[in-house]
């Protein structure tokens, strides 16, 4: 009989269609059928790697509509398992109308003890969703970066690697290639019931960030060089972004853009000839890390009065041996783009916190300019040392690329390109904790927000976590810009404060969307399976 390895996952959904990802172990038709809304879709799989995945796109669904469904596979029911103690999984479209909400995080290491990691804000939420009433649900999950950790890997990821390859065989206690990856995703999304049921009924978005393929990913020219400078490291990169491919990337895209989409149409004429679209995915992935204006990662929704624009700031960045930027050109036009008033609400993703506590982003401008030049060859040898012992590479590292993104947001808030939203919100992870910081200068007709929340179950430790508090002090900046400063590094073109946090313990946000009006409200694990509210604020006054 045919199994399902992972899933069923609900993807992208809009008003009227839906997505349904799953991996099974072995080629097979896949039907998503809900009998009482008659509701019959379905797919053949593809395969890659000897593994083998199937989207399923519904259509012609109604607006907000609530449908239960099963997955048959080759004729059998698969889901939802028998005595399962969660509710029906439903297929949930949107209903713009009534407001959007949003509920997102990062960094959730998995599995582990909860003495090790805490508990795990996603699991308590999925409980805390079946004990509640539609209402309450989010209409979006969007997870914005280190779903996996390819780098710092859980016993049971261990024991899989060890049954692969010698120990000492290199990359040491990291994933190594494709089927690493693979198992990685299992254990991330099968292994906890109550994660793999909220993935089956809440619509989900991703982008990843660096521990998705490998810490400081893409902190420098000078780092790509010393990568692909290791023998291993071909197979983890395409590996690494081929997973990504599959397992995240397809389901962020609507069913037009997966239509109009070359390499899955390419890998899924390999599969229906009764081959496997493995070399395929690994070229298209070695290009994507080679040459990022290949390829574009980076998606854009609309959803009503709402324009979600979730930002590639990892696989996309110029690093050349004389330019750097957080996106590519041709990224950056696309992303100037979809900055455009005409909305409600505007909420711009991206792994990386735009806005850092002000101390940090001064550290991160001045060790570009000294990496850079400004204090001679021997300080950019000693800055390049610095920024990648420090991760300084976060936008605040890429100065350029800051400016041209505060210009944007300025033009769109102050009604220059088209009607001003009430909000502007960026929305990040990457640096376990979370806080909300408000732009107060210059003036615009809309709120600027960085609302951050991170991890999703990865804390930081002791040591860590007093730098940075101190770090988010209020008299602690000043320093910092005097450094920066030496190194000529003009005044920001934004002035921003932390009004909210920061706050340093496991959590899920929810951004709150309803005409005109913007909320959020942080969320920390009281225990394995319920919430207590960390923080809340109204971002639109």
């Amino acid at each position: 009989m045919t199994a399902l390895v992972l899933g069923p996952h609900l993807r992208h959904v809009s008003a009227h269609t839906a997505t349904i990802w799953v991996e099974t172990d072995r080629p097979c038709e896949v039907r998503v059928v809900g009998a009482e809304h008659g509701l019959d879709a379905s797919a053949r799989t593809f395969t890659v790697h000897g593994h083998h995945f199937a989207l399923v796109e519904i259509g012609g669904l109604d607006e907000g509509a609530r449908i239960p469904y099963e997955v048959v596979l080759d004729g059998d029911t698969a889901w939802p398992e028998p005595d399962s103690p969660f509710p029906p999984s439903l297929i949930r479209t949107l209903a713009p109308e009534r407001g959007l909400r949003l509920s997102f995080g990062s960094c959730r290491r998995s599995p582990g003890t909860p003495e090790r990691f805490g508990h795990d804000a996603l699991t308590a939420f999925a409980h805390r969703l079946r004990g509640t009433g539609d209402p309450e649900w989010p209409d979006v999950l969007l997870m914005v970066g280190d779903q996996v950790y390819a780098d710092e890997l859980s016993d049971e990821m261990r024991a899989f690697i060890r049954g692969r390859r010698g120990p000492d065989e290199p990359p040491v206690d990291e994933a190594a290639d494709f089927e690493d990856y693979t198992h990685l995703y299992v254990l991330a999304w099968r292994h906890d019931p109550a994660v793999r049921w909220l993935l089956s009924t809440v619509p989900t978005f991703t982008i990843f960030d660096d521990h998705d393929i490998r810490d400081d990913w893409n902190t420098s020219f000078a780092w790509r060089e010393e990568m692909w400078a290791q023998p291993w490291w071909r197979a983890r990169i395409t590996g690494g972004i081929g997973s990504y491919w599959i397992y995240q990337h397809l389901g962020n895209m609507s069913p037009e853009e997966r239509a109009s989409d070359a390499v899955y149409k390419a890998v899924r004429t390999a599969s229906d000839e009764g081959g496997d679209g493995g070399a395929l995915l690994d070229e298209f992935a070695e290009r994507a890390d080679r040459e990022p204006a290949t390829t574009r990662w980076s998606y854009a929704h609309d959803w009503g009065g709402t324009r979600l624009i979730v930002v590639d700031s990892r696989c996309s960045r110029l690093l050349t041996a004389d330019r750097r930027g957080m996106l590519d050109d041709e990224e950056f036009r696309w992303l100037d783009r979809q900055c455009q008033g005409g909305m409600d609400h505007l909420l711009i993703a991206s792994s990386l916190p735009y806005l850092l506590p002000r101390a940090i982003h001064h550290a991160e401008s001045w060790n570009e300019a000294v990496a850079g030049g400004a204090w001679g060859r021997r300080g950019a040898a000693l800055g390049e040392k610095i920024r990648q012992a420090a991760d300084l590479e976060h936008w605040a590292a890429f100065e350029r690329s800051f400016r041209e993104v505060a210009a944007d947001v300025v033009a769109v808030g102050r009604g220059e390109r088209g009607p001003a939203p009430a909000s502007i919100s960026f929305l990040s992870g990457d640096i376990h904790y979370s806080y909300l910081s408000r732009v107060v200068a210059p003036d615009t007709a809309s709120e600027i927000t960085q609302i951050v929340c991170s991890p999703l179950r990865n804390p930081l430790v002791g040591k860590f976590q007093w730098a940075n508090r101190v770090a988010c002090g209020r008299f602690t900046a000043g320093p910092f810009r005097a450094l920066a400063r030496l190194a000529k590094v003009p005044a920001p073109p934004l002035r921003w404060r932390m009004t909210d946090g920061p706050w340093f313990d496991n959590a899920i946000a929810t951004v709150e969307l309803s005409g005109r009006d913007c909320r959020v409200r942080w969320e920390t694990p009281r225990d394995a399976t319920s919430l207590t509210a960390m923080g809340h604020a109204a971002i639109t006054r």
